[in-house]
C-alpha cells in the first residue's frame, strides 16, 4: 500500500505540469460539453479527437481522452434535469428524478447534488483502482458468456422495475425493447433481421434516437397538449439560497453517494455497458431501501445522487481492465484502447512496469479532472437553472431544435431524425397510459448482449443449457433472480394471512 501511495504521488507530479493540466482541463471540458449534446455520447467524442493527439505524448493524449470519457458522463446529466433529454446512454435515469426536482424549483440542488456524488465517487473510484486493480481485475475475468447472461436475466427482471409502476408494465416495456433490439443483422450469422426490405435498418434501430425520442420528444408533446393558461405556467422560481443543495439534502445524499460509489466500481469491472447498468442498480437499491419510496419518480434526491454517483465510479473502475489486462470492458474503453496503441502502447500486465509514468500520471489525472469539474459545475448551477425561466412557448421549439440537431449528428441520417419522431409519439402515448420508457431503454440497451452472451454459451456447451446452472457464479444470478420473482408472491400472501389472523 506504501509503495502505491509513492507511485501516486509520482503520478500527482506528472500530472501537475503545466502541459499536462491544460490537457486534462480541455478533456474535461470538451467531454462535458459532448455530453450535454444529446446524440454524441463519449464513444464518437473521443473517436473523433484521436486524430487531435497525434502530436502528443501518450500519456498527455490519455489524459485529454479520460477526461472527455468521465466529462461526458457528467455532462449529460445537465440536460437530463433540465430538459428531460438524457445527452448520455447513462443520464436516462437521472431524467426520473432530476426532471421532477426541476419542475418543482430545485434543479440548482439536483445539478449540484450530480456534481458533488461524481466528485466523491470519483475520488472513491481512483483509490480502488490504486490499490486493488490487479486482484478485481482478475475477478472479472471468472466472467464468461454463461455467467454474463444469468447475470443480464438478472438485470432484466430487478431492473424492470425501476421507476416503481407495476412490474407486469415494466415487464411489458422490457419485452418490447427486446423485440426492437432484433431488429437489423443477426450477430452471429450475419442475416438480415424484421428489416422488411430496408437498408437503413441493417444497423438497427439508433438508440439514441428512441432515448431522445421517448424523453425529450415525449416530453414536448405532453406539454403541447396542455392548455394554453397551463403552457405558460413556468416551473417554481427559485431563491439565490435554494440553487444549492440545504443540509437536509445533503445528509440525504450522502448514503445513495457512497452506495452509488461501491455499486458503480463493482460493475465497472463487469464486461458491458457498465455505467447503464450501475445506474438502474443504484437506483432500484435506493428506491428500495428508502423509508419514503413514494417519492420516487417525483423528485426524490436520492434517486439523483445514487444513480450520477455510480455512473462516475463505474467509469473510474472500467480502466482496471483495461490497463492491467488490456482487455476493454466497455465501448469507450475500446476506443481508448485504439488510442493506447495509436501511440505505442500495450496495455496488459507489464504496463505498470513498462510504462509507470503513463500509468500512474492517468490515474492522478483522473482525480484532478474531477475536481476540475467540481469546481467548473457549482458556480455555474445558478446559470444552468436560469434555462427554466425561459417561457414554454420559446423552450419547447428549442427543445425541439436541440434534439433534431443532436440526433443528426449521430450517423448524419435523415431516417434517424423520422424514428426519433416516431419514438416521440410512442413516448406521448406511453405518459397518457401511465406507462414508463427506462425498462424500454433498459432492454433495448442490454436485449442484444444478452442474446449474444446466450448462443455464445450454448456454442460453448454444444447445445447443453446445463451450462447456465453448472458454474457457481453464473448459478448464483439465477437464483437471486428467482428470489426476486418469488419474494414479492410470498410477501403478499404473508400480509394477507397476518390480516387474516387479526
Amino acid at each position: 500500500m506504501f509503495e502505491s501511495l509513492q507511485h501516486l504521488m509520482t503520478g500527482f507530479g506528472i500530472a501537475t505540469t503545466i502541459h499536462n493540466l491544460l490537457y486534462c482541463l480541455t478533456g474535461a471540458i470538451v467531454g462535458t460539453l459532448i455530453g450535454v449534446l444529446p446524440g454524441i455520447g463519449p464513444i464518437a467524442g473521443i473517436a473523433l479527437l484521436i486524430p487531435a493527439t497525434f502530436g502528443l505524448n501518450p500519456t498527455s493524449a490519455i489524459i485529454m481522452l479520460a477526461g472527455i470519457y468521465y466529462g461526458a458522463m457528467y455532462g449529460g446529466s445537465t440536460t437530463s434535469i433540465l430538459l428531460n433529454v438524457p445527452g448520455e446512454t447513462a443520464s436516462v435515469i437521472t431524467c426520473i428524478d432530476g426532471y421532477q426536482m426541476a419542475q418543482k424549483g430545485r434543479a440548482g440542488p439536483a445539478l449540484a447534488t450530480c456534481a458533488i456524488g461524481s466528485f466523491i465517487a470519483g475520488t472513491i473510484g481512483i483509490f480502488g483502482l490504486v490499490f486493488i486493480a490487479p486482484p478485481l481485475a482478475e475477478a472479472a475475468l471468472a466472467f464468461g458468456p454463461p455467467e454474463y447472461f444469468s447475470l443480464m436475466v438478472f438485470g432484466f427482471i430487478v431492473l424492470s422495475n425501476v421507476t416503481g409502476i407495476s412490474l407486469i408494465k415494466s415487464l411489458m416495456m422490457a419485452v418490447v425493447g427486446l423485440i426492437i433490439g432484433t431488429i437489423g443483422l443477426d450477430p452471429v450469422t450475419g442475416d438480415a433481421r424484421f428489416t422488411f426490405g430496408s437498408i437503413y435498418l441493417l444497423g438497427g434501430i439508433e438508440f439514441v434516437a428512441v432515448a431522445i425520442g421517448l424523453f425529450g420528444i415525449g416530453e414536448v408533446l405532453i406539454n403541447v397538449e396542455k392548455p394554453a393558461d397551463l403552457l405558460e405556467q413556468r416551473v417554481l422560481i427559485p431563491r439565490l439560497r435554494e440553487l444549492y443543495p440545504t443540509l437536509r439534502d445533503l445528509k440525504r445524499s450522502i448514503g445513495p453517494i457512497l452506495r452509488g460509489a461501491g455499486i458503480g466500481f463493482g460493475v465497472g469491472l463487469v464486461p458491458g455497458p457498465a455505467p447503464v447498468i450501475a445506474t438502474y442498480s443504484s437506483y432500484m437499491i435506493e428506491r428500495k431501501i428508502s423509508k419514503n419510496p413514494e417519492e420516487f419518480g417525483k423528485g426524490a434526491i436520492e434517486g439523483v445522487a445514487g444513480p450520477e454517483s455510480a455512473n462516475n465510479s463505474a467509469c473510474q473502475s472500467a480502466f482496471i481492465p483495461l490497463f492491467v489486462l488490456g482487455i476493454p470492458f466497455a465501448p469507450p474503453t475500446a476506443i481508448l484502447l485504439g488510442a493506447l496503441l495509436i501511440h505505442g502502447v500495450s496495455p496488459g500486465p507489464l504496463m505498470i512496469s513498462q510504462h509507470p509514468e503513463l500509468f500512474w500520471g492517468v490515474i492522478a489525472s483522473m482525480y484532478i479532472g474531477n475536481f476540475i469539474l467540481l469546481i467548473l459545475n457549482l458556480p455555474f448551477v445558478p446559470l444552468f437553472a436560469n434555462i427554466l425561466r425561459t417561457p414554454k412557448k420559446i423552450l419547447l421549439p428549442l427543445i425541439i431544435l436541440f434534439c433534431i440537431t443532436g440526433m443528426f449528428t449521430v450517423n448524419n441520417s435523415v431516417f434517424d431524425i423520422w424514428m426519433m419522431l416516431l419514438f416521440g409519439g410512442v413516448g406521448f402515448l406511453m405518459r397518457k397510459w401511465a406507462y414508463e420508457g427506462a425498462p424500454l431503454l433498459l432492454a433495448l440497451v442490454l436485449g442484444p448482449k444478452l442474446e449474444v452472451a446466450f448462443r455464445q454459451s450454448l456454442m460453448i456447451s454444444h447445445g447443453d443449457f446445463g451450462v447456465f446452472v453448472n458454474r457457481p457464479i453464473s448459478m448464483a444470478f439465477l437464483l437471486a433472480t428467482a428470489i426476486f420473482l418469488i419474494f414479492p408472491a410470498i410477501r403478499l400472501m404473508f400480509k394477507k394471512s397476518k390480516k387474516g389472523g387479526i
